[in-house]
């Protein structure tokens, strides 16, 4: 009778969910989701990684993705006056783009492949940034093909494991916008790549109850990280932002090809 008690009570349920290491492990994720969507660009990209370690990565996706949505809702309210929208119109398309080829291949890429080249090529990019040459010169108008070929890029690994961020970023950071103009282009950019993902997940058939309903449980403290997010942006130094953003673009870049790279090996 005690066995049978969970099934009546919530039936359609994964037991994996009532877990409570998993819903530790989610709320931890849910709170760097919402840090990120509130400015703190790049912080969300652990959440997926770190729920994949529990259950499998689509099913982390599809859970994610209803929080990232609303998440989107909220930012895109609150930076709808700061957005750059040459860079929009240059890498949507490209990332519309991105989001299709995805839907075709996820079944036959590899992520550890896919997580392990993000690694390498955001690394790279920080470390040029530190100790590079700096150019002499501010930069012009962004390149129209670099910025749909990294649209394209952040379309496809976000679909892939909502590792939309470095590609993004690689394209964005150099242009030195202002900090509200970034937080905000940042903001309209993924809600958009977000709306865009809906049809592959639900066509992947991921959008089930148990998913949705994790993810229901987990959407107020997604809406408070949030706010707190934008609530530090706000009163954050310039500089000392774009310092934090470069950091934790490096320390992901570590995770991504240590994950990466060990599943590779193990195979």
């Amino acid at each position: 009778m005690h066995k049978s008690t969970p099934s009546r009570v919530f039936p359609r349920i994964d037991p994996v969910l009532t877990d409570p290491l998993f819903f530790v492990t989610a709320l931890v994720a849910v709170l760097f989701l919402g840090l990120a969507k509130g400015g703190f660009t790049g912080v969300g990209l652990i959440a997926t990684p770190m729920l994949s370690l529990l259950i499998p990565p689509l099913q982390a996706v599809a859970i994610v993705l209803p929080i990232l949505i609303l998440q989107d809702v909220m930012s895109v309210w609150v930076y709808r006056r700061d957005w750059d929208a040459r860079n929009l119109k240059i890498m949507l398309p490209g990332a519309v783009i991105g989001v299709g080829v995805a839907w075709l291949f996820m079944a036959k890429v590899p992520e550890a492949a896919v997580r392990l080249a993000i690694g390498i090529v955001t690394l790279a990019f920080v470390l040029n940034q530190w100790f590079g040459k700096k150019p002499e010169k501010e930069r012009g108008k962004p390149s129209i093909w670099r910025g749909a070929i990294a649209g394209g890029l952040s379309g496809f690994t976000s679909t892939i494991s909502h590792a939309g961020g470095p590609p993004y970023q690689i394209y964005i950071m150099p242009q030195r916008l202002a900090k509200m103009t970034f937080v905000g282009t940042t903001a309209i950019f993924f809600a958009v790549v977000n709306a865009v993902k809906i049809a592959p997940v639900l066509a992947l058939g991921q959008f089930t109850s148990k998913n949705l309903f994790t993810s229901a449980v987990l959407l107020p403290l997604a809406a408070a990280t949030n706010y707190l997010g934008i609530v530090l942006v706000r009163r954050m130094p310039s500089e000392l932002f774009y310092r934090i953003v470069y950091l934790v673009m490096f320390l992901l870049s570590l995770e991504l090809i240590r994950g990466g790279a060990m599943v590779l090996i193990a195979k």
